[in-house]
């Protein structure tokens, strides 16, 4: 008899510790079992409550208008704890993002980017085919690429924003043929030759590195979702 408890005990124990080390292993991808299968375009944008607030031309940062052919999507952190996509989109309307315009820097003295996004909504302010002011000034993070601002605000779910993040660049890489390695952090724009730490979140050290290539993987991953 005891001799059979002690068996039973042994089994169960090899049973515990097979499970703990496939789960240490094996880590679960970031969301599996959500966002998965084939989409639309349509689908996916329902997805991470895509809306347009776009400002009217004539008003703000939109006093001037520089046609653009995005090549690149950049991707930014607010670094702003009191505002969610609502928030920004209503300070960008009325005009209160103001920046000095210089010869060198700041072309238009506003800035301005084309959406923000937190945990359950994505706003656009800027039509894509128009220049932003959110990168490197007269760079070609400015004149070539969609900036995406991911909210930091109490209360909001950073991995749902950066996996929402993931979609939107995912469908902005079909809309406008833009391949993934020309998804990049802000980091990747030079400014009067320093390179700013954002999305401080997504960077090691302040650098591309794991934390990066994991999220391309995610912006990968959803392009691969949508249907043909």
């Amino acid at each position: 008899m005891e001799r059979g408890v002690m068996h039973f005990l042994r089994v169960v124990a090899l049973i515990f510790v097979a499970v703990f080390l496939s789960q240490c292993g094996s880590p679960p991808a970031l969301h599996e079992g959500k966002h998965r299968g084939a989409a639309t375009m349509g689908q996916m944008s329902r997805a991470i409550g895509l809306r347009s607030e776009i400002l009217p031309k004539g008003v703000h940062a939109r006093k001037f208008i520089r046609p653009m052919k995005p090549r690149y999507i950049t991707v930014h952190s607010t670094q702003n704890y009191t505002a969610d996509a609502a928030k920004h989109s209503l300070a960008l309307r009325r005009g209160a993002l103001r920046s000095k315009r210089t010869r060198t820097g700041n072309r238009i003295g506003y800035l301005i980017w084309h959406f923000t996004i937190d945990d359950h909504q994505c706003i656009q302010h800027l039509p894509c085919s128009e220049q932003g002011e959110h990168a490197d000034y007269h760079g070609p993070g400015n004149r070539l690429s969609i900036g995406i601002e991911m909210c930091e605000n109490r209360g909001n779910n950073r991995r749902e924003t950066v996996e929402h993040t993931a979609m939107l660049c995912a469908i902005l890489m079909k809309r406008y043929n833009i391949p993934v390695r020309n998804v990049v952090p802000h980091y990747h724009w030079p400014r009067r030759g320093r390179q700013k730490n954002c999305p401080h979140f997504l960077l090691d050290n302040g650098r591309p590195g794991r934390k990066w290539n994991g999220f391309l993987q995610r912006v990968r991953f959803h392009r691969n979702r949508i249907a043909s």
